[in-house]
């Protein structure tokens, strides 16, 4: 196995791997740790079939299955991140700074994405490191975080906080929406430490993220706002241009990610699975 970092802060190209093939142990330790390191992995030249994906997913964690998004009929551990190519009004799937699903109890611990059909141009897909965010946030933000929590809600999914319908992604990929349980407040801390590294990391949400423990909405807002600023900024970013073949997995806990949307009148399919683990702590 070798690894190429793509930036200074952020992702790392994986080469030497065949992610269809049984992996011993040692590979697997190897690829965890890197991930931890790295905070995405990107493997080329795949081309896995959903079996093969959901055991090399399993490698990161136990697979989970996501709520509020329709899973295939097949298979409920699978998503099918899919936008056809008459979908022109409207947002994409995952079209804002996020980490997924960070209003859960226990939010997901990554992904893997395997990309099948993707447009010739467009579609990529940028993290941003939150270890490297933490790091260089300033002093008085720092002090202002360190032992408090946020709170999130599903925003998207539930009744106070819905999106406008021409900002939601297209038909291909059915949610569920206008759950009251989904506007329940959930708190996790602000800056989370992961397991393997322990690195420190921001763990704010722009999507899911309402307040901080003790502030109100409003009080908080231009607070989190500074932080989002800081916190994607391009240095601590990495861009994915997506190839058929191609699978990237990242650790929900330690970046962000963002779904560009530039591919109007192109198909783009890729299939997610998602491991769990341990609460943010």
């Amino acid at each position: 196995m070798r690894l190429r970092p793509l930036t200074g802060f952020m992702g790392a190209e994986v080469d030497g791997v065949d992610a269809a093939a049984p992996l011993d142990e040692a590979a697997a330790v190897a690829l965890r740790d890197a991930l931890a390191v790295h905070k995405m992995l990107v493997l080329r030249g795949q081309h896995l079939d959903l079996a093969a994906q959901k055991r090399f997913t399993a490698i990161f964690g136990p697979l989970m299955r996501l709520p509020y998004v329709a899973p295939l009929e097949e298979d409920e551990t699978v998503i099918a991140v899919l936008k056809q190519a008459d979908e022109r009004a409207g947002g994409v799937f995952g079209g804002a700074w996020h980490s997924d699903f960070s209003f859960l109890p226990n939010p997901p611990a990554g992904s893997v994405l395997n990309a099948v059909e993707v447009p010739e141009m467009g579609g990529d897909t940028v993290w941003a490191s939150q270890t490297a965010a933490w790091d260089s946030l300033p002093a008085d933000l720092k002090a202002l975080l360190q032992g408090r929590r946020a709170v999130h809600v599903g925003a998207p999914y539930g009744v106070k906080h819905a999106p406008p319908a021409d900002t939601r992604s297209g038909a291909s990929i059915r949610m569920a929406r206008g759950d009251p349980e989904a506007d329940r407040e959930t708190l996790h801390p602000a800056v989370v430490r992961c397991p393997h590294s322990g690195q420190e990391a921001l763990f704010l949400n722009p999507v899911y993220t309402t307040r901080l423990e003790g502030m109100s909405a409003e009080e908080s807002a231009p607070i989190l706002a500074a932080i989002y600023h800081h916190a994607t900024r391009p240095d601590f970013s990495c861009r994915l241009r997506w190839r058929a073949g191609a699978l990237a997995i990242w650790d929900n806990r330690l970046c962000l990610h963002y779904a560009t949307n530039d591919y109007d009148g192109h198909r783009r399919l890729l299939y997610r699975t998602t491991f769990t683990g341990p609460p943010p702590a």
